[in-house]
């Protein structure tokens, strides 16, 4: 099921990880998202000139950046060359700890290998709680809402893209009528595409003998989990009951915002 999806949705970005396309998912109704529309990705800070060019040929105009200040002062993004920068700080600053080098994670992880995970867990309790975050991805739909042109592609991101982003996607693929399978698979898709990352960091602090509960908590903070996923909608059914409440409760959606997106974003 993943490799299958992910060889469609990955985006052969060699110098970046987890750049992937959200196009070709069906909705409920036999509608696909059109492709050149919409992107997700980690960080933009590494990007060789090759992928920038790849970027910008395959429509890439506007790059939402979610992460905090922080983060955004210590890799700012590259940019292709037709690409306008939208800043929308998700956090006042990094809870996902992704931006953190690995000497940061190893001082602060050492002891219980669960404490990883369940940062994580409040992570996405705040995603969905903070009035800041609702508010952020508000604006965020207002960019995807005037992105009306074919072929025209908005990109978002994170510093992994897969907390800040992933919850991004689970909101915009929701407001399009994607099933809630469907959302997941692609959530939990972060594991496959970005799993060279992933093992790399962590081949990293094997190399430097790092201790077994560090390693466990960093594998926590580096990948995505079901149960992170399932905090959030927890939250979301707490607060509006479910997904689409939420997406007019909490984000402050209209019935005539959600219609003029999927003319937008879906096939005919």
């Amino acid at each position: 099921m993943t490799t299958e999806t992910a060889s469609l949705q990955a985006l052969p970005i060699t110098s970046g990880s987890n750049f992937r396309e959200l196009g070709g998912y069906q909705n409920k109704a036999g509608q696909h998202i059109k492709y050149h529309k919409v992107l997700r990705s980690g960080m933009l800070a590494t990007l060789n000139q090759a992928d920038l060019t790849y970027l910008d040929q395959y429509g890439m105009r506007i790059d939402v950046d979610l992460r905090s200040a922080d983060e955004v002062q210590k890799s700012p993004d590259k940019l292709p060359t037709n690409t306008v920068y939208k800043y929308l700080p998700v956090f006042d600053y990094d809870q996902t700890q992704n931006s953190e080098t690995l000497h940061q994670l190893e001082a602060e992880y050492q002891g219980d290998p669960q404490r990883g995970h369940q940062r994580m867990l409040k992570v996405y309790h705040n995603l969905i709680a903070d009035q800041h975050a609702k508010q952020i991805y508000h604006q965020f739909f207002e960019i995807l809402l005037a992105n009306t042109n074919d072929g025209e592609a908005t990109l978002f991101h994170c510093a992994a893209g897969k907390d800040r982003t992933g919850m991004a996607a689970v909101f915009f693929m929701t407001a399009l009528g994607i099933d809630q399978q469907t959302i997941k698979t692609d959530y939990l898709l972060t594991n496959t595409i970005a799993a060279p990352h992933i093992n790399a960091r962590l081949a990293e602090l094997k190399a430097n003998q790092a201790s077994a509960n560090t390693i466990a908590n960093i594998r926590s903070l580096l990948s995505v989990h079901a149960e992170y996923l399932a905090t959030a909608l927890q939250q979301i059914k707490a607060e509006a009951g479910d997904l689409n409440n939420y997406l007019h409760e909490g984000l402050k959606l209209s019935d005539h915002d959600l219609k003029e997106l999927r003319q937008i974003y879906l096939t005919a």
